[in-house]
């Protein structure tokens, strides 16, 4: 039996894989998807007074001009390809039941599978966030210190 590094779970020895996105990217993405999926079913579409003496409960409503989905979209189209392929093949790594062992095939799917609606498509994804922080640590990689900077 091969032995495993208690890391990434892959094999003792076996290079670890290299991403072509940053940690500190998908990990800003990781926290904006939350900012996001933590958003609730707009109440009133059309709300006639001042957002102050609504106590800006607003912007805890899922609406289609939301600041959030715009500056992700914005982001997730600004990558290279590659960087969207790693992306979406994290999302993939760390939803199924798959280990880090499985990373040449899952981002040689996520590139056959690519093209330009790669931000709808994750920002569509319910739990993102959750699946893409479990991609990254079954490769190696935490946000722990990210977010730590961040606060």
């Amino acid at each position: 039996m091969q032995e495993q590094s208690s890391q990434t779970g892959m094999p003792a020895g076996e290079v670890e894989p290299a991403l072509t996105i940053s940690p500190e990217k998908v990990c800003f993405i990781i926290i904006k998807m939350r900012e996001f999926d933590a958003k609730d079913e707009v109440t009133e579409p059309e709300p006639g007074s001042n957002p102050s003496d609504d106590k800006e409960t607003a912007v805890l409503e899922d609406h289609d001009d939301d600041s959030v989905v715009e500056e992700l979209t914005s982001l997730i189209n600004s990558l290279s390809e590659d960087e969207q392929v790693d992306l979406v093949a994290l999302a993939w790594l760390g939803r199924d039941d798959n280990s880090a062992s499985d990373w040449p095939v899952v981002r040689e799917e996520a590139a056959s599978a690519h093209n330009e609606r790669t931000a709808d498509y994750l920002i569509g994804t319910p739990l993102l966030g959750d699946f893409l922080e479990e991609g990254l640590s079954m490769l190696g990689y935490s946000c722990q210190e990210f977010e730590m900077e961040r606060l």
